[in-house]
């Protein structure tokens, strides 16, 4: 089941090219506010399921070209994201790693990634397959790990790179507004049976950039979710990303559309604003490697250029 926000945070399951509207199915979850019913039907799916499924078959789906959707998960209890988790040739940790990234930072398909005004080097964003936790998970060993998975959908971690100073570094480079785009919907684990092959393909104004399978993880999806779970409780609608391939990582920049598809969990665009209208060098990461060139793409023009290796 593909489950979304659409419009004004309405919630429908997707079929095919369109959308159900299934939230009159939910009426006695309970929630604060609209924002607040995708975490509640995730914690109790269970119950719930088959009135979807009913719902759904004898609904008349809205065409998606009539619908926005929204972010599928607005307020997460937490967002974790592991770092550095790929065997990939560029970067490779000998020990497992993550850093949070701020719920405010979250935005939904179609939405807009703005660059702040900030002297970053580079600013980049990771193609990333994120798993939606389903139920309470605390100290969960990796046997069981799949059971407290929900779902699965397109991550995109924003980043800011080389800001200062450097010990400093995860929570400004990563945690800013915008810097985490989500969607368009939640896939549920029962349509992915194997999340460690996966083909992760990131575009950039119609370019391919990251295209990478997930079995190429260090720590793959039930590892991480039994050390996360060893450190932090993690809570029904959280979100795990899994981290990147940083091969094809690229400078984000002013006017540029990004689309990010995860086999089976449909395709996330988003813009791209920068108000100072910097620009960088368009070379991926493994081209400048390639080159022995440093990684970061250099940047070209606009506030901050003249800095050069002080970024």
């Amino acid at each position: 089941m593909k489950l979304a926000y659409f419009d004004d945070y309405r919630l429908g399951a997707v079929l095919g090219t369109g959308i159900v509207d299934v939230s009159g199915e939910l009426r006695d979850l309970p929630r604060r506010a609209p924002e607040d019913l995708m975490a509640a039907l995730i914690e109790h799916f269970g119950e719930y399921r088959a009135p979807i499924e009913k719902a759904v078959s004898g609904g008349k789906p809205i065409p998606l070209a009539e619908v926005k959707f929204r972010m599928p998960l607005p307020r997460p209890h937490a967002i974790v994201c592991m770092a550095v988790n790929y065997d990939d040739g560029l970067l490779k940790s000998a020990h497992t790693n993550a850093f949070h990234k701020s719920p405010s930072a979250l935005i939904g398909c179609d939405e807009t990634l703005v660059l702040p005004d900030v002297p970053a080097s580079v600013f980049e964003g990771e193609a990333e397959m994120a798993v939606v936790i389903g139920k309470k998970a605390s100290n969960v060993d990796a046997e069981h790990a799949m059971n407290y998975v929900f779902g699965y959908m397109n991550f995109i971690d924003g980043s800011a790179r080389d800001l200062q100073p450097a010990t400093n570094s995860f929570f400004q480079m990563k945690s800013r507004d915008t810097f985490a785009p989500i969607g368009p919907y939640i896939v549920t684990r029962d349509e992915i049976p194997d999340p460690q092959n996966l083909q992760v393909r990131l575009w950039v104004n119609g370019e391919i950039k990251q295209d990478f399978n997930t079995r190429k993880m260090i720590t793959g999806v039930r590892d991480s979710i039994a050390w996360v779970s060893a450190i932090q409780t993690l809570m029904p609608g959280d979100i795990l990303a899994t981290g990147t391939d940083h091969c094809g990582l690229n400078a984000f920049q002013h006017g540029d559309i990004v689309e990010l598809e995860t086999e089976g969990l449909g395709r996330l665009r988003v813009n791209v604003r920068d108000d100072l209208k910097r620009t960088w060098s368009r070379e991926l990461r493994i081209e400048r490697h390639n080159k022995g060139l440093s990684a970061i793409a250099p940047q070209l023009s606009g506030k901050y250029a003249s800095m050069g290796s002080k970024h």
